[in-house]
């Protein structure tokens, strides 16, 4: 198949940067998870490689691969996996149907189709549908709770990913769930967790398509459920370093009013799982500037106090010289992609979400500021792709 251009030589020593943490967040949301692969790419073109990935359901894969592989061998294996899970179909070859299937007019006909195609069969490597519907299945197991069955996933994950590798912690892993009993958000962290399958399966097991993952006697669903963007994780940690995050979201927050079903839909699920992002910076900022005011405060405080218990637990938690680089890339869907664009698995809507995240991660590395230092006074840096904005 032809992949957008950039195929990739790792070179022996990353790129410097003046960061502690670089970060790569990636965001839930199916088949536009393809994005995330031609972003990554573009990094990898630079010689920019992450310490810290973290991501929720297909942004959990996309990580794990990444995370569980060496250096050279990264790129491809992602390449793979969006390989394996596509379907060419016969508009993406080169037959008499290929202009047709490209033209504006026909092109969401093809689409539809093309996801109605994953609906019945589901997409290899991943999900298949189960043979009888759940309704007729004995109450408490999977088949009763779900429409399709994951366990090709579990052989993929364990073809394209050295969990040995991945749990050695060379690159710190991060997959976010929640747990079906509770309702709480759990992140499946190698610093934490001895990472296998299940821990992958369980943040992208949204229902009721996919089964609930049982993991050490309790049951999770995808984390998108309560929250699609795993970025407040990474800055909710308590380590003390300076970090450059590239938030790589398949879901637009901004959007036109709709003006039919199909639209409200559409809208609807890009609001839904494009959650959080937004809170989670104006959090950061509030933090930050709270962190600040209370060093300065400490600052001031007599000699005879230092020693105070109290004065020494608010010193801990004054790490106020940290500073955040947030770079916010996000998927522009085409007008032709709707409500099923998630689960529309066509090698060539793949193709092009990948070339989509390609070449948007290439404007972004043109900017030199998104590599300095932050030097406002809360010391967070949030650069926009879509308006090329900085704060």
């Amino acid at each position: 198949m032809n992949f957008p251009p950039g195929h990739h030589h790792v070179q022996g020593v990353d790129r410097r940067l003046p960061f502690h943490c670089i970060a790569l967040v990636l965001q839930g949301g199916g088949a536009l998870g393809a994005y995330q692969g031609g972003v990554y790419e573009a990094l990898v073109e630079a010689n920019i490689h992450p310490d810290w990935v973290a991501g929720i359901s297909i942004g959990a894969i996309n990580a794990a691969i990444i995370a569980g592989n060496p250096p050279d061998a990264r790129l491809d294996r992602v390449r793979e996996f969006w390989t394996q899970v596509t379907s060419a179909g016969p508009w993406c070859t080169s037959n008499p149907f290929i202009d047709l299937a490209r033209s504006a007019g026909a092109r969401n006909f093809f689409d539809q189709v093309s996801a109605s195609f994953a609906l019945v069969c589901g997409a290899t490597g991943f999900f298949s549908t189960r043979t009888m519907p759940p309704w007729s299945q004995r109450d408490g197991t999977s088949e009763a709770t779900s429409f399709y069955d994951t366990s090709s996933l579990k052989m993929t994950l364990e073809r394209l990913v050295d969990f040995d590798r991945l749990n050695a912690g060379k690159i710190r892993f991060s997959a976010g769930a929640v747990n079906v009993r509770t309702g709480n958000v759990v992140y499946f962290d190698n610093s934490t967790h001895t990472i296998m399958p299940e821990h992958i399966m369980a943040s992208g097991a949204l229902p009721p398509g996919f089964p609930a993952i049982e993991i050490d006697g309790e049951h999770y669903w995808d984390g998108g459920l309560v929250s699609n963007t795993p970025l407040e994780w990474l800055l909710q940690s308590d380590a003390p370093q300076d970090m450059l995050a590239f938030q790589v979201d398949v879901w637009s927050p901004r959007g036109p009013i709709p003006r039919n079903m199909a639209e409200v839909a559409t809208r609807q699920k890009e609001i839904q799982y494009s959650s959080r992002t937004r809170p989670s910076l104006r959090q950061l900022r509030r933090v930050q500037q709270l962190r600040r005011a209370l060093a300065a405060l400490l600052d001031r405080i007599p000699e005879d106090l230092s020693e105070d218990e109290d004065v020494k637990l608010l010193r801990t938690s004054s790490n106020c010289h940290n500073v955040y680089n947030i770079v916010q890339l996000t998927y522009r869907a085409p007008n032709n992609e709707g409500s099923s664009k998630d689960y529309e698995f066509s090698r060539v809507s793949m193709q092009e979400r990948w070339r989509a995240g390609y070449k948007d991660a290439l404007r972004v590395l043109r900017h030199p500021e998104v590599f300095g230092r932050p030097t406002s006074p809360d010391g967070v840096f949030t650069f926009h792709l879509d308006q090329e904005r900085r704060e």
